[in-house]
């Protein structure tokens, strides 16, 4: 397994373990006192989310822009449809199950999860497929941290995700034709799912994910095209051989299992050497365009992750 490349982090940049402890101490205090309720304290670790050196210093898009123009098809396939449709979606309460080729299988609530983690903002580019692009600040926390609580199998060499299926809560999911396969299912492999920029996001612009946007949490692999970042996760199972992903068993030629942001391999039906940055010029059509960057810009913390692979028969 290729060795990490580890973002510097500035000392300036990094919050001092008595400042991270008296905040924690603050919520624990604060939840004793009756101050926040169960319910409360999720937002309120979401808002004080400690900031990481995990960020690019791009402008970032608007927020109206990054929960109103969504890829979501449990929802409906145009992009304003998750923002019109998703405002049945019960989103809490809410566990996630983590089974498969661990030694500790578990199923915890949400919002215990999130209270168990060290949860901080970074913000990454996000490229989509289409060739549109935003700059989001994430809240949440590694997906290695959430991985290691059940103890991953030396046999174990990729982890699926599954989305939740509800159908009289998600209204794409009907119908006579399906788009996909339901539930929507995604995959690492095991490495780059234990890569310290791989993120369950639980937050976005300082409060907890809307529904439109992946409630209550979902996955951000910021160097892969966007409907790799499965959203509304409800099962992690490690697997040995490598699983099935929605893209990819309804359209193999168009959508690989990596998808990998690469300017180099384009999409059959349009190229991926430029992208729109959604937000900077009013609508998809007006942004300007931009040169799409090798892995989304962070070739120097991933590209060794692929080192020897034929990344045109790998896409």
């Amino acid at each position: 397994m290729p060795a990490y490349r580890f973002p510097k982090i500035a000392a300036s940049e990094i919050t001092p373990q008595s400042v991270f402890l008296r905040r924690r101490e603050f919520l624990a205090g604060a939840a004793a006192a009756g101050l926040i309720g169960a319910s409360a304290s999720p937002s309120l670790a979401a808002l004080a989310a400690k900031p990481s050196a995990y960020k690019v210093s791009d402008k970032l898009t608007p927020k109206e822009d990054a929960t109103t123009y969504n890829n979501f098809y449990e929802f409906g396939v145009n992009k304003g449809d998750p923002a019109d449709y998703s405002d049945k979606f019960k989103p809490r309460p809410w566990t996630i199950k983590i089974d498969g080729l661990v030694a500790k299988p578990l199923e915890i609530d949400v919002d215990q999860l999130i209270a168990k983690m060290s949860v901080e903002e970074r913000v990454y580019r996000f490229r989509c497929v289409e060739a549109w692009s935003m700059v989001l600040p994430w809240s949440g926390f590694m997906l290695a941290d959430l991985l290691k609580m059940a103890e991953p199998l030396a046999s174990a060499k990729y982890v699926a995700f599954q989305t939740a299926l509800r159908p009289d809560e998600m209204p794409g999911v009907g119908g006579f034709t399906p788009i996909l396969d339901w539930p929507y299912k995604e995959g690492l492999r095991l490495d780059e799912a234990m890569h310290p920029l791989t993120l369950m996001a639980v937050g976005i612009y300082g409060d907890l994910l809307p529904n439109q946007n992946g409630a209550p949490i979902r996955l951000v692999v910021p160097w892969k095209y966007g409907f790799k970042s499965i959203k509304s996760i409800e099962r992690i199972t490690l697997v040995e051989a490598q699983p099935p992903t929605a893209w990819n068993t309804a359209a193999p030629d168009e959508y690989g299992f990596y998808s990998n942001v690469n300017p180099k391999v384009d999409h059959p039906r349009w190229s991926q050497a430029t992208e729109r940055p959604i937000g900077e010029g009013g609508g998809f059509f007006n942004s300007p365009k931009k040169d799409t960057l090798m892995f989304n810009g962070y070739a120097d913390e991933v590209a060794s992750l692929y080192a020897g692979m034929d990344l045109k028969a790998n896409y």
